[in-house]
């Protein structure tokens, strides 16, 4: 029986420490999940920044659901209610406060990736300010602006040791 007890000590003792070091090499991959607003209200031409329309508000929870078994560590948006409409139920859902960006950031990126480091992070954007964000991330120019009827795509971009893995996918 004493067997028994040392033994089941020793193995929890050692998974443990197998867990520990598998949080601590997890935390060298960077993970950016980066969709453009949904869609907003149009029927004011002359409207700077408008809200969601109901479809736009039904993507967003959308997007909740969808991106529902990620734990984010922070959700940033640009300053428009759209934006923020937008990412606000991924942000409740992850017990986040929205991290207003400039997204003339994106010409220099350098800060933002010191600061999310290790982290899993959602950005919300604009049609021409969530490609050029991610071209900045992978320093490459290989994303053109979003279609404007366009409100479906998410750019996926991990980090690794340095490596950088991108895709997109359209989810309607």
């Amino acid at each position: 029986m004493k067997y028994i007890v040392l033994f089941t000590i020793f193995f929890f003792t050692c998974f443990n420490s197998i867990s520990q070091e598998k949080k601590e090499a997890n935390s060298d991959v960077t993970t950016y999940y980066l969709i453009r607003h949904a869609e907003k209200d149009r029927s004011n031409a002359s409207e700077r920044n408008p809200h969601l329309t109901q479809k736009g508000l039904e993507r967003a929870q959308k997007w909740s659901e969808i991106l529902g078994n990620i734990k984010f560590d922070a959700v940033y948006s640009t300053n428009y209610h759209r934006t923020e409409e937008t990412a606000k139920p991924t942000a409740d859902k992850n017990e986040l406060d929205i991290i207003i960006y400039n997204p003339n950031i994106i010409d220099t990126p350098e800060t933002f990736l010191k600061d999310t480091k290790g982290k899993t992070v959602l950005v919300v954007g604009h049609s021409n300010t969530t490609p050029a964000f991610v071209n900045a991330i992978i320093d490459q120019k290989k994303y053109k602006d979003i279609d404007d009827s366009n409100n479906g795509n998410v750019y996926i971009i991990t980090i690794i040791g340095g490596k950088i893995v991108d895709q997109v996918l359209t989810i309607n």
